[in-house]
């Protein structure tokens, strides 16, 4: 969702540095890029494992990621939407394809945003958070999951990811995965992650995916960074 359908990262990553410095932890704005699709209680984990070697309590857990939340709400306030997102799922339903959102958000205004910004394109029972798995991006619950709620085989499917976390989560449940940079991490390290295709930006898929759908993306097996046409 976040980075993919919402141009939210900013948002979210100073969230977690202002939340994580009132704490009194050391905190770098570029880390919560490469923490983006873990749970909340995932990143808090690592930050208190790294201050103090071990985990925080689950009481913890629930006020530090309130803060952050609410601190998100307020930088938030009105969430707009990834230029090229709304194209993509227009897309995607002309193909007949159905759409399953997998988020490691559990962000309290997501079905309402989703519903307003992306009319009848996303399912309320078709939707994975991060209050619907046990374990988060990378590992591969949430797309299984995702699997699971569509009915479909990893084969029959593909994924969009902007973060590297969620690109490793996606290839380790053996999906065919799209990753689109729109964030300030390198392409390397969405190449590196796994990641089959990247495309420059959620628009530049746009352009390029009814192309892409009459390429047979499922047969294809090397991973490249398909060019800007525009």
């Amino acid at each position: 969702m976040d980075g993919v359908l919402y141009d939210s990262m900013p948002s979210h990553v100073q969230a977690w540095h202002e939340t994580v410095l009132s704490l009194g932890f050391d905190s770098n704005p570029d880390e919560y890029y490469l923490f983006e699709g873990m749970t909340g209680q995932a990143t808090i984990d690592i930050l208190f494992n790294r201050a103090y070697g071990h985990d925080a309590t689950e009481e913890e857990k629930q006020s530090i990621y309130a803060q952050k939340s609410k601190r998100f709400v307020e930088l938030n306030k009105i969430p707009l939407p990834m230029p090229g997102a709304k194209e993509v799922l227009e897309a995607i339903k002309k193909h007949k394809l159905k759409r399953i959102l997998v988020t490691g958000s559990g962000q309290p205004t997501l079905y309402e945003n989703l519903d307003k910004d992306f009319p009848d394109c996303f399912e309320r029972d078709l939707m994975v958070t991060g209050y619907d798995v046990k374990f988060g991006k990378p590992h591969p619950e949430p797309y299984l999951l995702g699997l699971e709620k569509a009915g479909v085989k990893a084969g029959e499917a593909l994924v969009v990811e902007n973060a590297p976390l969620g690109v490793q989560s996606a290839v380790a449940a053996g999906i065919y995965t799209i990753a689109v940079n729109t964030g300030p991490l390198p392409d390397k390290v969405l190449m590196d992650a796994g990641a089959n295709i990247v495309f420059p930006s959620m628009r530049a898929l746009s352009e390029n995916i009814e192309d892409f759908f009459h390429c047979c993306p499922l047969k294809l097996k090397k991973s490249y960074i398909l060019p800007v046409t525009s």
